[in-house]
């Protein structure tokens, strides 16, 4: 007779289980199940412990594994005994392995939902996460397996594994007996181990991006012989930037011992005798793989690959890129790019400029992400130009590797970053980066701009899931996460230096003060167009001087009917001749925008060059305290003497760099246009709005009603039923008869496939009633003469059936219902989707023309909380029609949110269901009625947001 471990697997090879992590110091790993295969690599594993923590393993000495345990921990079913190992190089560095029990402890088959759970971690790895990341991989592979408990018995010595599992943030239950601690805990997630989980992947994710920013050693690999090129540029970049650590040179033509530019050169990153942490790649794409096979060897910890030549290049490259991808991850090194235009970190710790940026930016509080090169250039320039520092910079390139959502990692907790601009032009994972997004815009503003929004087109070189979400849908997801989503490029910059160098505004309410009467009702227009509230401006008329300025400005910030202000200048010429004199103007500004620093200045200038560089320059006016939230301070008196520079005062020059952390500067932002201004102030503003209400995002609803266990019942049967993997519309009956298991009920709709039909069916539900066609190019549209309403007895109603058939056609094309009549109100339609990319979306507008012509439509992530729903009904431009618009009666609203939530709670709660309809929802003064519905089913698509901690695959 066999036993279990000596039976073939059960299952094949779960390639799904493979993955890719980051751990805890910001390398990586691989976790893949161990096979038959690996008997040698365990043993020689195994050989690599110490004793004592083979002891802790096995609660004896155990020096080495004989030839039955390797048989043992090397063949599994794949069912009730798994086993995970996780690797660098191929080679083991930790293992886990499960056996299922029954309740006496013995070797148990299904139905049997509990097991054993036992790790083993090499010495030299512990203390680096890796442990806690199998245990998240292993509970996902026994929940996949039906194993709802683990127990795991431990030496009370063993402290570190103890912690393991009573972090990991699960319900446990804890026991001592014979000297060993046993503990049991259920494998469902919880809040608090999802949220144990999301902290571990911040820690890890941003430290990933931290070593890659802050090396101690950089080699530059492909540095050419003669001047010029990619390699030789960047090495002249990193040493003009003054880079703090240690530089080596790489070409395999060069001699060991010799130098280029001053730098050691070598023949390989083999031959470098110190420790080397990043390499920066430019050698043919041809010649990258034996180059991080070399890094790897070495021990290098991270890659910027500049060469071209993969993703965008065609089905060849991407292939290269994948496997570019996956060499690196095996030695646990992350990467930049291909086809990278490099990083940039002006930390005068590290002074890093691995890149190939024509200007080396200034030092500030500025965190810049870009996809593309090109617009890499543009954007550094721009900030140059506008006299705006830099924290960090990326130019991820193909982004094959690290992305965007592990710069959010990094950039949460970067104290030198203060604000973060991004330029997407595809979104990997959107559903965690609307996660990560709406943390990292708790702590400081996100402005992002979306390339390629409207071709449909993904850039070449971008592995991503395509989202079925118009552009429109995914821009309204990312403000509610409280991303600041702008057009362009330059709208992009205007905005991040308002954020950079201004407090957030406490509202709408915008001074407005300037020397030009005309160019004051631009800006005044320009604020009511983008939704603020400006007050009359005040025109200082062209004979202002510097000084009026000033006063103009502190008496507008002192006034606490006033949130912000625009400053509006032109030349002027004195009356002695002399013309304007920006630096004059630049200090007095300065200097009244500091005796108020709790309220965003903003300055439009026309042909006043030299205004603009005399605000952007560093001054130490503005008062050492850092800013303080929108509506934390008052303003100072503009007349203290504390605020009122001497007569021979000059500006202060900037403050010398230092190796501490930059004051806060004082920059007030210049701009050329009214329109760029307001637009930057209208973001603010918006984004200031959005942090108070982030304090407090509401709660869902639980509702008495709701039958969510027989839902879930209805639904494993209704898909048991159809059996079509591609999922199934249910019937009308069916979908208003899960819809009514959450309180949602649909008005009922008799079929009349004859006069005689609809008359029967109109007695049935009692007149007054209305008559409609649910033929697919007929439905929902009254406007074409599809419905009759109020038919008040049958011979309004066969009159009207004669009608609705002489019109359109035959009944059987129309296929028309009789429906009973229900109060007036607003026709709306509210709508759930799942997105493949995106996740479970709730929509919501009015029905007709206004969200099929205009798109007039709101959105929103499921779950949505209360002030959700609420600010999802007020967000769309025609929500005057809802709240008595032209003396008509307001609908009931409340009712409305409620009827939203439910949707929202059905679809969060059963990920079956895809798709919801309800068109159209009629809202009276007293309660809604809903009129129609549809239903779709399909088996729950995968949710790579609540699994372990993954890497994306490749």
């Amino acid at each position: 007779m066999q036993t279990p471990s000596d039976q073939q697997d059960r299952h094949d090879y779960p390639s799904h289980w493979e993955a890719d992590v980051v751990l805890r110091d910001g390398g990586t790993a691989r976790i893949r199940p161990i096979t038959a295969e690996d008997a040698d690599r365990l043993v020689s594993f195994y050989e690599q412990v110490s004793d004592e923590s083979k002891y802790y393993r096995f609660f004896a000495p155990y020096p080495r594994l004989s030839a039955k345990d390797v048989h043992r921990f090397t063949h599994h079913d794949q069912v009730d005994r798994v086993g995970l190992a996780a690797t660098v190089g191929g080679e083991f560095i930790a293992t886990v392995r499960y056996d299922r029990i029954d309740e006496r402890g013995m070797a148990a088959s299904a139905p049997a939902d509990e097991a054993e759970v036992a790790f083993l971690v090499q010495d030299a790895h512990q203390g680096r996460g890796v442990a806690s990341t199998l245990l998240e991989h292993i509970a996902a592979v026994a929940r996949e397996r039906g194993i709802r408990r683990f127990a795991a018995e431990v030496l009370p010595a063993n402290t570190k594994m103890i912690k393991v599992f009573t972090d990991a943030g699960y319900q446990q239950k804890r026991s001592f007996e014979d000297g060993v601690v046993r503990l049991e805990f259920d494998l469902e997630p919880t809040d608090r181990s999802l949220a144990v989980q999301r902290a571990r992947e911040q820690r890890a994710e941003g430290r990933s991006v931290q070593r890659l920013l802050t090396p101690g050693s950089v080699a530059v690999i492909g540095v050419g012989r003669a001047p010029g090129g990619v390699g030789r540029s960047v090495l002249r970049n990193l040493k003009e930037a003054g880079f703090t650590g240690r530089l080596h040179a790489v070409n395999s033509a060069f001699e060991e011992g010799s130098e280029v530019d001053g730098v050691p050169a070598h023949r390989s990153v083999t031959a470098i005798e110190e420790p080397v942490d990043l390499a920066v790649v430019a050698v043919p794409a041809d010649r990258v793989s034996q180059v991080v096979a070399e890094c790897g060897e070495r021990g290098v910890q991270g890659l910027l690959v500049l060469s071209a030549g993969y993703g965008e290049s065609g089905a060849e490259g991407r292939e290269r890129q994948r496997e570019l991808v996956r060499h690196a991850r095996s030695y646990g090194m992350r990467i930049i790019g291909p086809n990278a235009f490099g990083v940039i970190n002006t930390s005068p710790r590290t002074r890093l400029n691995a890149s190939l940026a024509p200007e080396p930016p200034a030092r500030g509080r500025i965190g810049l992400f870009t996809q593309s090169g090109a617009i890499g250039i543009a954007l550094l320039s721009g900030l140059h130009r506008r006299g705006a520092g830099l924290s960090t910079f990326v130019g991820s390139g193909n982004r094959a590797d690290v992305s965007g959502n592990d710069l959010l990692q990094y950039w949460y907790e970067d104290p030198d970053t203060d604000v973060a601009l991004m330029y997407l032009e595809t979104i990997g994972n959107p559903r965690k980066f609307t996660r990560l997004a709406r943390r990292a815009a708790t702590a400081k503003p996100l402005v992002v701009v979306q390339g390629a929004r409207h071709s449909g087109i993904t850039p070449t070189g971008h592995a991503v899931q395509a989202t079925r979400l118009p552009h429109a849908t995914v821009s309204a997801l990312l403000r509610q996460a409280g991303v600041i989503r702008v057009d362009t490029v330059t709208e992009m910059v205007d905005a991040g230096l308002l954020l950079a160098g201004q407090p957030l505004p406490s509202g709408p309410r915008v001074g407005i003060l300037g020397n030009s009467e005309s160019l004051g009702l631009l800006t005044y227009d320009a604020c009511v167009a983008d939704g603020l509230r400006p007050l009359p401006p005040r025109d200082l008329t062209t004979a202002a001087t510097p000084a009026d300025f000033r006063a103009a400005l502190a008496a507008a910030l002192s006034d606490e009917g006033c949130d912000a202000v625009i400053v509006n200048a032109i030349p002027w010429v004195r009356e002695d001749g002399a013309t304007a004199d920006p630096e004059t103007l630049a200090t007095e500004l300065r200097a009244a925008a500091a005796g108020c620093p709790a309220k965003p200045v903003a300055v439009v200038h026309v042909e006043l060059g030299g205004l603009a560089d005399a605000l952007s320059a560093a001054t130490s006016t503005r008062p050492g305290a850092p800013p303080k939230e929108p509506g934390t301070a008052g303003c100072a008196d503009p007349d203290h003497p504390a605020h009122r520079p001497a007569a021979d005062e000059t500006p202060p020059e900037a403050a010398p760099a230092t190796d501490e952390p930059p004051a806060e500067q004082y920059r007030i932002p210049a701009y050329p246009a009214a329109e760029r201004a307001v637009r930057a102030l209208a973001e603010a503003v918006k984004y200031a709005q959005w942090r108070r209400e982030a304090a407090d995002p509401g709660k869902v609803h639980e509702y008495d009603d709701i039958d969510e266990s027989g839902t879930a019942e209805r639904i494993a049967e209704l898909l048991g039923k159809d059996g079509d993997p591609r999922g199934t519309t249910l019937a009308p009956a069916d979908a208003h008869e899960l819809l009514r298991r959450y309180g949602i009920r649909v008005r009922r709709a008799l079929p009349a496939p004859d006069p005689d039909a609809a008359a029967h069916a109109a007695r049935t539900l009692g007149y007054p009633v209305a008559l409609k066609t649910t033929a697919p190019h007929l439905r929902h549209r009254a406007d074409l003469g599809g419905v009759r309403l109020d038919l008040a007895d049958e011979e309004q109603l066969r009159r009207s059936y004669q009608e609705l058939t002489d019109t359109f056609g035959k009944p059987a094309e129309l296929r028309p219902v009789v429906q009973g009549m229900v109060p007036r109100g607003v026709d709306t339609v509210v709508r759930a989707v799942i997105d493949p990319a995106a996740g479970a979306v709730l929509s919501f507008g009015l029905a007709g023309a206004a969200s099929e012509l205009l798109g007039d439509t709101a959105h929103r992530l499921i779950p949505v909380t209360d002030r959700e729903a609420s600010s999802l009904i007020r967000s769309i431009r025609t929500a005057p029609l809802l709240f008595g618009w032209r003396g008509s009666a307001p609908v009931d609203t409340p009712a409305l949110e409620e009827l939203l939530q439910r949707v929202s709670r059905l679809v969060d709660d059963h990920p079956e269901v895809v798709g919801v309809s309800l068109e159209p929802v009629v809202v009276a003064p007293h309660g809604l009625s809903v009129l129609g519905a549809s239903v779709r089913l399909a088996p729950p698509p995968a949710r790579d947001d609540l699994g372990p901690r993954t890497l994306p695959g490749y």
